[in-house]
């Protein structure tokens, strides 16, 4: 279960309002799957601008260097469930609350 808080504002206090906002188990699979296809997706990419950047520098083609190099801009363009989680948390915390 996903859970995350959000302060809401209200006239009465100038004290933010902490809301806890659940996500259901469907939604919470869905962040998954949707974090999951975004992230192969990236690694594909992230393996090919590895090649193109071994080749536009001349380095032998070595799989394990290509391997690293596209970890490294997978890792720096990843996107993490936990990110996905949170927006939706976020959208629900703004459909609930009727924050634009």
């Amino acid at each position: 279960m996903f859970s995350k808080s959000f302060p809401r504002t209200t006239d009465k206090s100038s004290y933010p309002i902490w809301e806890e906002i659940v996500l259901s188990d469907n939604e919470e699979k869905e962040q998954e799957t949707l974090a999951r296809k975004e992230n192969i997706e990236k690694m594909r990419e992230s393996i090919s601008d590895a090649k193109k950047i071994i080749e536009a520098n001349s380095l032998k083609p070595y799989q394990t260097d290509m391997i690293n190099i596209a970890i490294a801009l997978f890792e720096k363009r990843g996107s993490h469930e936990i990110y996905y989680k949170e927006n939706k948390a976020k959208e629900k915390f703004d459909s609930k609350f009727k924050i634009n």
